[in-house]
């Protein structure tokens, strides 16, 4: 008896979703809830498993397809025989994406086990002619090692597609010994130089799915709302001192390491209770006040920018949070979201402070109408009580949707987030 597979509804606000791979081929047997396929949305990626164990007998949707909730994509013989399956839907999945195309000449190409020769540029298949893309986080660690473009073409990649991670980086320099990489070692890599070039000096990336949606996106946020930015200097001498104290004992007890974040979280919930307007969102005329606060953190990933959301966060305390914070982040980067874990968010906070960036001011992620960021944490000198002093110092910033929120009403609420993160109990207790 053949069972129809549909493509499933991954969130409530979830209509289609893009096959990105089929893990079966037709006339396969599979187990019941045994993963079949990759699945990616505008929210995540996802690992579909079937719904009933059998023989798969087609395959109506191929790789690449977007396809709208409930329709039928595949179908799967429950008595276990396979049927005379449409050969086509099997042969049409290797054309579509050239980068299988060439994981599949590089690995029956001798280069795989003699890595050397691919640094020459004469050979038969020069660097220009790779279709490898590598994401800005592991470009920035080959710089900072001291990899070379063609030491880079060299790494296997485990992501998708066979692209190179942060975590294949990583391991491939504990490998060859990380301290091997002093600044001497900088001069041979080229300055700048771009993965690989075409004929014309231009190489041209076709977006995958979830960068088209991230663009589009954020296209929508800057048309639909009018940005206004405020910003704030917070004394976090109090915030540090908590955390040097307990941190020692908070990994033994959590097996997760103390963080700036989640007294940065509870500030900003603390302050959303008394602030309902910088948690609401717009609908037409209509202002939606939300009585619950559902944090987003803004998590960067090998596939882009994701957002997580701790839901009722206002229920939540320090070490809550950082348990939530730590899980989410995790699983953002292990690509193990679930649809409505990225979605229902009223409140956005970005950290762009690990990066070294002092101030700067996210776009708000519609619908909401408001997204903090977090500047780097760092020692200054400040006046204090008319004497000069050294306090850690962070700058935190708000991006407002001007439609709803006034300039009086965003100062004061950064204000207040401010003098939360200032006045903690420096003798407090995790």
């Amino acid at each position: 008896m053949k069972q129809d597979m549909v493509m499933p509804k991954m969130g409530e606000s979830i209509t289609e979703g893009t096959i990105i791979r089929w893990l079966k081929n037709i006339g396969d047997t599979i187990d019941k809830d045994e993963i079949i396929l990759e699945i990616s949305t505008d929210k995540v990626d996802s690992e579909i498993p079937t719904p009933v164990a059998g023989t798969l007998v087609e395959i109506l949707a191929k790789e690449g397809d977007t396809v709208e909730v409930g329709k039928v994509i595949a179908r799967i013989d429950s008595e276990g025989k396979a049927a005379s399956a449409p050969e086509p839907a099997k042969s049409e999945k290797k054309p579509p994406e050239p980068q299988k195309q060439t994981e599949k000449e590089t690995a029956s190409a001798p280069e795989k086990e003699q890595p050397a020769p691919q640094k020459t540029a004469s050979a038969p298949v020069p660097a220009g002619d790779r279709s490898r893309f590598y994401s800005p986080v592991v470009l920035n660690i080959a710089r900072t090692e001291g990899i070379s473009n063609s030491e880079l073409d060299r790494i296997d990649g485990t992501g998708v597609g066979g692209r190179v991670t942060k975590k294949d980086v990583l391991q491939y320099l504990d490998g060859k010994g990380t301290t091997a990489a002093p600044v001497a070692q900088a001069a041979p890599v080229a300055p700048s130089a771009p993965v690989a070039i075409g004929k014309d000096g231009v190489e041209i990336i076709p977006m995958d799915h979830i960068r088209k949606k991230i663009a589009e996106h954020m296209v929508h946020t800057v048309h639909t709302s009018p940005h206004v930015g405020l910003f704030i200097e917070v004394d976090m001498t109090n915030v540090v001192s908590i955390r040097e104290r307990n941190k020692d004992a908070f990994k033994r007890k959590e097996g997760i390491s103390l963080t700036y974040m989640p007294f940065i979280s509870e500030a900003v919930t603390r302050v959303l209770k008394e602030f309902p307007y910088v948690n609401a969102s717009i609908d037409g005329d209509n202002i939606l006040l939300k009585r619950y606060i559902n944090l987003g953190i803004a998590v960067a990933t090998e596939q882009g920018l994701i957002v997580p959301v701790i839901k009722n966060a206002e229920g939540l305390n320090i070490t809550g949070l950082a348990r939530a914070i730590n899980d989410l982040a995790a699983r953002a980067r292990d690509r193990k979201l679930k649809p409505d874990e990225v979605s229902g968010g009223t409140f956005s906070i970005s950290n762009f402070g690990v990066y070294g960036t002092t101030i700067g001011f996210p776009l708000i992620n519609q619908p909401q109408v408001a997204i903090l960021g977090v500047g780097v944490l760092q020692k200054r000198a400040v006046v204090i009580n008319d004497a000069i002093a050294i306090r850690p110092m962070m700058n935190i910033s708000l991006t407002f949707d001007h439609r709803l929120i006034d300039g009086a009403l965003g100062a004061q609420f950064l204000q207040l987030v401010a003098e939360k993160l200032k006045n903690y109990d420096p003798g407090m207790t995790l």
